[in-house]
C-alpha cells in the first residue's frame, strides 16, 4: 500500500494590492505581482517586506513572476534601480534572481531598461518564459548556505 504525502504548500509571507511574497517550500523567496497599476507606496511596501525576507532565508535566492505585472513607471524604475536593488543585495543578501516574463510587452521593455541600468551590480538574474525553467535555474545556483 502507498501512502500519498499532502502536496507541500509555499507559506506566505506578505501580500497587498501590488502583489504578494512567499517563502517557496525549496527555500527560495518568491515574489508574484498582481495585475493592474501600482500605487508606488504599496509597491514599496512589497518590495521592503521581500528584502525582510531575504534577509531571513539568507540564501540570496529570489523567482519573481512577473506574467500578470504592467509595466514599470519611470519614477518606480528610479526607485527599484537606485535604491531598493542595491540595497536588498547588501541588506538582503539578494545574488540570483530568476524572473518569470512578463506577458505585457511594455512591462518587459521596462525589465530591459532595468537589466541595463544595473548591470554593474553583483546580481545575476535569468529570463524565462515559465516557473519550471525558471525553478530549475535557481535552484542550480549556489546559495550562502552552500
Amino acid at each position: 500500500m502507498s501512502t500519498v504525502l499532502p502536496p507541500s504548500a509555499n507559506r506566505l509571507y506578505f501580500e497587498n494590492a501590488a502583489g504578494r511574497v512567499e517563502e517557496d517550500v525549496d527555500g527560495y523567496v518568491r515574489l508574484t505581482y498582481h495585475p493592474g497599476r501600482r500605487e508606488m507606496a504599496v509597491w514599496q511596501g512589497l518590495l521592503q517586506h521581500t528584502k525582510r525576507l531575504l534577509t531571513r532565508q539568507a540564501g540570496g535566492l529570489m523567482m519573481v513572476d512577473q506574467q500578470q505585472m504592467t509595466a514599470f513607471t519611470p519614477q518606480e524604475q528610479a526607485w527599484l534601480t537606485e535604491q531598493w536593488l542595491p540595497q536588498a543585495l547588501v541588506e538582503g543578501g539578494y545574488r540570483f534572481g530568476a524572473v518569470v516574463q512578463a506577458r505585457d510587452v511594455f512591462a518587459r521593455l521596462a525589465m530591459d531598461s532595468i537589466r541595463l541600468q544595473v548591470q554593474h551590480l553583483q546580481l545575476e538574474y535569468r529570463y524565462f518564459p515559465d516557473e519550471a525553467a525558471a525553478r530549475a535555474w535557481l535552484l542550480s545556483r549556489p546559495t550562502s548556505r552552500s
